[in-house]
């Protein structure tokens, strides 16, 4: 069973070097989660670890820290930390950490860290947030591809701890799926389509600031679904450059949209220029939305480009 330190009622507290060391006569309250102590789990869980020195070596530790890259995710850790176990744990690079024999046993009495065993536990609605946000600022990133695919993913390769992660994430209504990646023993959970997304970023987001950036232009960008096409032959030639990426491999210049119409129209207002091109699709990316391709041959492009510079 975890134990949050700051619950308890105890005999007189010594303080020695700065450090807490609790003594303690009668434990009065057992562990309850809160919102910091879900998500110290969590962080644990992800990209943590709580460890003892092995039985063969003479050294005796036992350290409970998180690695991450990102400084704000492990202030955050070493806050929260600090708030249930009242010790602070030391800040270095992409590490916070701390040794304390009392705190390693109360987290693994009856809870396992490793990557193929942690499980997610019963919580309150308000501590799961936190527990699954924390989760997801390790585990998660998001894509945002306008026109072919926005999504939240997470990788993991403790198949039962993911379906109750995806289980935890229906109870606030966010749908999300699961496939097991092609000759590993890795399974990837997915969150697709504006409401999912919006749900989630309302209801659980990021602490991580580079991914709640990208979660906030991935929902921005679903904003225009319909393209407002130019009538000119310089001003569809701008639009089409901008909208457009070159795959150097064919010499083509790709237009991507999840609405065919978008690109039936450019094709018609390309046919006006006597710009040939072609539209693809339905085609499926690899979390299973659906969206179209127009191509348009270097060739012609440069060719668009140079009538459009003679006459300007």
């Amino acid at each position: 069973m975890i134990f949050d330190w700051t619950q308890w009622t105890t005999v007189p507290v010594i303080f020695i070097n700065l450090k807490i060391i609790y003594l303690v006569s009668k434990m009065i309250k057992h562990m309850k989660f809160n919102k910091n102590l879900a998500a110290i789990h969590a962080y644990l869980c992800g990209d943590g670890y709580v460890v003892k020195n092995p039985l063969t070596q003479k050294h005796t530790y036992y350290r409970i820290g998180l690695r991450n890259t990102n400084i704000t995710l492990l202030k955050d850790f070493q806050e929260k930390f600090t708030r249930v176990f009242g010790i602070r744990p030391i800040l270095t690079f992409e590490r916070c950490q701390i040794g304390n024999r009392k705190i390693y046993e109360s987290l693994t009495e009856n809870e396992s860290y490793y990557s193929y065993e942690w499980e997610l536990p019963q919580l309150s609605r308000e501590n799961l947030k936190s527990w699954l946000r924390a989760f997801f600022d390790c585990e998660g990133w998001v894509e945002n591809k306008p026109g072919k695919s926005r999504l939240i993913g997470l990788e993991c390769c403790n198949a039962t701890g993911l379906k109750s992660v995806q289980q935890a994430l229906m109870r606030f209504g966010i749908r999300s799926q699961i496939k097991k990646r092609p000759g590993r023993t890795i399974w990837r959970l997915t969150i697709c389509g504006l409401d999912n997304l919006n749900v989630y970023s309302k209801n659980i987001g990021f602490v991580h600031p580079t991914k709640k950036q990208k979660l906030t232009a991935a929902i921005d960008s679903y904003k225009s679904y319909w393209w407002q096409i130019p009538t000119t032959k310089s001003e569809l030639l701008e639009f089409v450059m901008d909208k457009g990426k070159l795959r150097k491999s064919r010499q083509l210049l790709r237009l991507l949209s999840i609405k065919r119409d978008n690109l039936e129209y450019i094709k018609k207002a390309l046919n006006k220029h006597h710009i040939h091109s072609k539209l693809f699709g339905p085609w499926k990316n690899n979390t299973g939305s659906l969206y179209y391709c127009l191509t348009i041959s270097m060739t012609e492009v440069n060719t668009w480009k140079e009538q459009v510079r003679q006459k300007s």
